[in-house]
């Protein structure tokens, strides 16, 4: 059982922290209030599963791969520790059970989802053949927003695609951060990734990245008229921002994990002043 939860990650909550939160704030925003309980558990539910499901294709597609890297190496379907049909029965399983929460929700938002799913199958694909898998994995890791953003508006505009945005260049930032720990293993062994893309100009690019985020998470609060806590909340992020840069800045393994981690903490300050603003509660 415990080889199982380790494919899905479920001992590993910062993943589904960094895609929760950010689905979360677009309920909020979207809904100009207290989102209905309903919706809050079936994004909630469906972020867990969607995320373990894509760690489970992931490691189906990259365990040959994964035995080269330090950091994978022990993963449970490299080492045979789950057999390779029992993996793809429990990624089919999760998303059957996603595509159950699908039921309770519009039929744009279920159309939405499939593209969805085809995102995050995507992904652990697309460092076989492109240097910018990350943008693929914010494209998919962010578009819980653009569901979250239709099921409430019944339409998609301008809000939702800024946040999106936003959403995508926080998270391509991040997950170089991520990457810049692999960075010598995946050079050996072939697979791309925008930290070796952008090489010596990680750290610049990704500041960049997360200037951008803040700039278009800014635009969007003057859009929504957001005052007090939403613009707190971009400064603690900004702030999370200056401490990454601080730890990423000797490229060593186990700081760039730690500045990756440290994200979880950017994606809670955001929800918790988008929801503060939203919820109107002072």
């Amino acid at each position: 059982m415990k080889a199982y939860l380790i494919l899905m990650r479920l001992d590993k909550p910062v993943g589904t922290l960094l895609l929760l939160w950010p689905t979360l704030a677009a309920l909020v925003m979207a809904s100009e209030g207290i989102p209905s309980i309903e919706l809050t558990l079936i994004f909630s539910l469906g972020t867990v599963l969607m995320r373990s499901a894509g760690c489970v294709i992931n490691d189906i597609a990259d365990r040959e791969f994964d035995k080269h890297v330090k950091r994978t190496k022990h993963r449970p379907l490299t080492t045979g520790q789950i057999k390779l049909w029992h993996a793809q029965v429990l990624f089919f399983g999760l998303v059957c059970c996603a595509a159950c929460l699908l039921f309770f929700l519009e039929p744009f938002t279920q159309k939405l989802a499939v593209i969805g799913l085809l995102l995050a199958i995507m992904y652990p694909f697309a460092k076989r053949y492109t240097h910018l898998p990350q943008v693929v994995l914010g494209a998919a890791f962010s578009w819980g927003i653009v569901m979250a953003w239709a099921e409430a508006k019944g339409a998609l505009k301008i809000d939702a695609l800024l946040m999106f945005i936003a959403s995508l260049l926080w998270i391509v930032a991040y997950d170089t951060q991520y990457a810049m720990v692999d960075r010598d293993d995946d050079s050996k062994i072939g697979v791309k990734s925008t930290a070796i893309l952008f090489g010596k100009w990680d750290r610049t690019i990704i500041a960049l990245l997360q200037a951008c985020a803040l700039l278009i998470l800014c635009v969007l609060g003057t859009k929504l008229a957001f005052q007090n806590f939403y613009w707190i909340s971009i400064a603690a992020a900004a702030g999370l921002f200056i401490f990454q840069a601080n730890l990423i800045r000797s490229r060593e393994r186990e700081r760039c994990l730690l500045a990756f981690k440290n994200n979880v903490w950017v994606g809670a300050s955001i929800f918790i002043g988008s929801a503060l603003e939203s919820f109107k509660v002072f």
